[in-house]
C-alpha cells in the first residue's frame, strides 16, 4: 500500500481525494442535522381524514444553510491545491538550485535523494551527470598537463637545432613559425583553463582593480587612462581580471591607446574600454568572440594574437552573469562594452 503512495502522481491524488471527502462528509451531516423541515400541517391528513399534527419543528439557523459546507468545500479544495502545487514544484525547484550551483562550482555537495519516486529517481540521475561531468573534467586536465609538457619539449628542442641552419632567412622564418606555434599552444591552455575554473563570488572595488591596470600599463609605456567611479560590486575577482586584461590587450595592441570608462548604474555597473583603432566591421563583432577566428587586413596575426583573447573575456562575463558586447566608438575606432548585473 506505501509503494501506491511513494509517487508523486498518488500523493497529490491522495490529498485531493482526503479534501474531496471530507468535503462530502461534512455537507451530508450538516444537511441531515439541518435538513429540511416537515411539510406544513395544513397539506398532511389522517386514514380518518382528520388533519395531521407534527411537532413545530425548531427554525433553521442562519449556519444551516448550504453557506457553511460550501465554504468547508472551497477551503478544502483551495488548501489541497496548494499542497498539490508545492509537491509538484517542489523537485523542481531542487533541480534548479543544484543545477545553478553545479555551475558555479563542479565540486557542489549532489543532491539528497528523498522524496516521492520521481523526485529520487531525477535527483540520482543528476548526481550521475554531476559526477560524469565532474571525471570529464578532470581527464580534460590530465589530459592539458600531458599535451603542454609533451609539446614544449620537442618544439624547444626545434629552437635549438635551429642554430645549426646556415640559412639565417630560413633560420628567421622557422623561428617565427616556431614562436607562433608556442603562442597558440599558452593561448588554448589559457582558454581551456578559464573554461574549467570555478571561483566563488566576492565583493570587491572594480575602481581600483580598473585604476591597476590603468597603472600596470602607463608603466610599460602604453596609453591608458581611467575615468568614472563606482561601488564595490559582487564578482569573481580572476575572472573579472582576467576579461578586462583581455579586453585592454586586444585594444592596446591594435589602436596602441586605450580608455577605460565605468559607469555605475542602480542595476548594473558598465565599464567601456574604448580605443581609436581600426575598428571591426558589425557583421564581424560577433565572430571575433569564436576562438581562433582571424580577421582579414589590420587585425590579423602579424599584430601577436592568436584568436583567442576576446573569446576569453566574453566567457569570464558570462561566468559573472553579465554580457560582453562591442560597438563601434564615435570617431572611429571599438568599444568593448562589458555589463554587470548587480545583485
Amino acid at each position: 500500500m506505501h509503494g501506491r503512495f511513494d509517487t508523486l502522481f498518488g500523493r497529490l491524488f491522495g490529498v485531493l481525494l482526503i479534501a474531496i471527502v471530507l468535503a462530502h462528509l461534512l455537507a451530508f451531516f450538516w444537511f441531515r442535522h439541518y435538513g429540511p423541515p416537515p411539510p406544513p400541517p395544513n397539506s398532511a391528513t389522517l386514514n380518518n381524514g382528520q388533519p395531521a399534527h407534527f411537532p413545530r419543528h425548531p427554525p433553521r439557523p442562519w449556519f444551516g444553510g448550504p453557506l457553511v459546507p460550501l465554504t468547508f468545500q472551497f477551503i478544502s479544495l483551495i488548501i489541497a491545491a496548494w499542497y498539490g502545487a508545492k509537491l509538484l514544484s517542489r523537485p523542481i525547484q531542487r533541480l534548479s538550485d543544484a543545477a545553478e550551483r553545479l555551475s558555479e562550482n563542479l565540486d557542489s555537495p549532489p543532491l539528497d535523494e528523498v522524496g516521492p519516486r520521481e523526485s529520487r529517481q531525477a535527483a540520482s540521475t543528476f548526481n550521475q551527470m554531476q559526477k560524469r561531468i565532474r571525471e570529464q573534467v578532470q581527464q580534460r586536465a590530465r589530459m592539458l598537463g600531458a599535451v603542454s609538457h609533451d609539446l614544449r619539449t620537442p618544439l624547444s628542442r626545434l629552437k635549438l637545432r635551429l642554430e645549426q641552419i646556415e640559412d639565417s632567412k630560413l633560420q628567421g622564418q622557422m623561428r617565427q613559425d616556431l614562436d607562433d606555434m608556442i603562442k597558440m599552444l599558452d593561448a588554448t591552455l589559457t582558454y581551456l583553463h578559464e573554461q574549467r575554473t570555478s571561483e566563488a563570488q566576492q565583493w570587491m572595488d572594480v575602481q581600483a582593480l580598473v585604476e591597476s591596470l590603468c597603472e600596470n600599463a602607463q608603466d610599460q609605456g602604453a596609453k591608458v587612462q581611467a575615468q568614472g567611479h563606482c561601488t564595490p560590486l559582487l564578482v569573481q575577482p580572476m575572472a573579472l581580471q582576467s576579461c578586462l586584461n583581455n579586453l585592454l590587450d586586444n585594444a592596446l595592441r591594435y589602436a596602441g591607446q586605450a580608455t577605460l570608462t565605468l559607469e555605475d548604474h542602480h542595476q548594473r555597473l558598465l565599464i567601456r574600454v574604448i580605443d581609436h583603432g581600426p575598428g571591426i566591421a558589425a557583421d564581424k563583432r560577433e565572430a571575433v568572440f569564436e576562438p581562433f577566428f582571424r580577421l582579414e587586413g589590420s587585425r590579423n596575426r602579424n599584430s601577436g594574437g592568436v584568436g583567442l583573447g576576446m573569446t576569453i573575456a566574453r566567457e569570464a562575463a558570462e561566468r559573472m552573469g553579465g554580457q560582453l558586447l562591442l560597438e563601434e566608438t564615435p570617431g572611429g575606432g571599438l568599444t568593448a562594452v562589458l555589463h554587470l548585473p548587480r545583485p
